[in-house]
């Protein structure tokens, strides 16, 4: 049921678009705009974390979508103008970049927002709005199911943490573990949820569950209990930058126990915070910049070339969601929400970066993570 404030929303963009239309605005509802060539032209709108202690993910996501947009253009066949706003990592922050987006720009979809405590926010508005939004960051569980024009292809936690706790258990012969998350994010949260179910199917011991917060710096106190208890394997759900202090601070107390992160470990900032402590942390990612694919080495090429440096997960998966969403407008033939939606949800073997990719009816990414671990200072695939 839609809550009084999504109401609200709604009426004031239907006000906006007519005042809009009165005016002879030169954009319409859909945020279609006039190629003059024949191609599709429309705006897309991204919420991204450009700002703030996460902002690496930000400035990862930009650049995979700057990447595909130019590509996209050149091709000629859809002409895309991206529209950032910057959400900080705040879910307020976030909710009013795409309210702009919706009322102000006029977006025919949206990319974003990062974190999948911004999406609890955004996702509804845009669902009641009717605006096509695509995740392409959000792990936490129920993100697609928010609403019919909400879809992600960033992998879930429920898909990739099975996965590398799994293959951990296997390498190290773990019989005991113990869990680490933070406890004020939906998307931790998510990834604890995760953990402590794949510790059970897989008949774990659990000696501890130890909470933090974003933004904590030391860790010492959590860290201490769990070298009491001398687990097998540490389980930890956390951001990038909390989660390589933790690695790093752990090993400073003399805890050499593996770690497995959730989806915020998969960024090479870890390894630049966290140095010789970050090795040996194993996680499960659609992505992996080693690929004997010529697709991904082509990416991987050009991107290094850009930026110099190599794309990431988070890079990967928004320069994969950009394509994913034009080649939704080509199949529908124009700039329109709705039928952009229609399209969406008919997406179907797209090779992208990532590999095969697919919608299912809810518009969840159907894929199979590949489980990494880091060794010498840089991601390798885990044998």
């Amino acid at each position: 049921m839609k809550s009084i404030f999504g109401m609200f929303i709604t009426v004031v963009s239907v006000m906006v678009l007519i005042t809009l239309a009165a005016c002879g605005g030169g954009s319409d509802a859909s945020g279609s705009t006039d190629g003059g060539s024949g191609d599709i032209s429309a705006k897309i709108g991204v919420v991204t974390f450009k700002s703030g202690s996460g902002a690496a993910y930000g400035e990862a996501i930009t650049n995979g979508l700057e990447m595909a947009q130019k590509e996209i253009n050149e091709q000629g066949d859809v002409n895309i103008d991206l529209v950032i706003e910057d959400s900080a990592g705040e879910p307020d922050q976030a909710l009013s970049a795409a309210q702009k987006l919706i009322n102000s720009e006029n977006v025919t979809g949206i990319i974003g927002p990062t974190l999948s405590t911004e999406m609890e926010v955004v996702g509804p508005v845009a669902d009641q709005n009717m605006v096509p939004i695509m995740g392409t960051s959000n792990t936490a569980e129920g993100i697609p199911q928010i609403g019919d024009y909400v879809f992600r292809d960033s992998i879930p936690e429920t898909l990739a943490i099975p996965a590398s706790v799994e293959k951990a258990v296997d390498k190290y012969d773990a019989k005991k573990v113990a869990i680490m998350y933070g406890n004020d994010d939906v998307f931790t949260k998510a990834g604890y949820d995760s953990m402590k179910k794949a510790a059970e199917d897989l008949d774990l011991d659990v000696l501890t569950t130890q909470t933090f917060q974003q933004g904590q710096s030391d860790y010492k106190a959590q860290l201490t209990k769990i070298k009491q208890l001398d687990p097998d394997v540490i389980l930890a759900s956390a951001l990038y930058n909390e989660g390589a202090v933790i690695m790093k601070q752990a090993r400073s107390l003399g805890i050499d126990a593996p770690f497995v992160g959730g989806n915020g470990f998969n960024s090479p900032e870890v390894i630049d915070i966290a140095g010789d402590a970050a090795d040996g942390l194993i996680v499960a990612t659609p992505w992996f910049t080693g690929k004997d694919d010529q697709k991904v080495q082509d990416f991987v090429k050009a991107y290094k070339d850009k930026y110099g440096k190599e794309p990431d997960q988070f890079a990967a998966q928004a320069y994969d969601g950009l394509y994913i969403m034009a080649d939704a407008l080509k199949r529908a033939g124009e700039a329109d929400r709705d039928k952009l939606r229609d399209a969406l949800v008919e997406t179907k073997d797209l090779e992208g970066v990532l590999g095969n990719i697919s919608l299912d009816d809810e518009g969840d990414v159907v894929m199979d993570p590949v489980v990494l671990t880091i060794k010498d200072g840089k991601f390798q695939e885990m044998e």
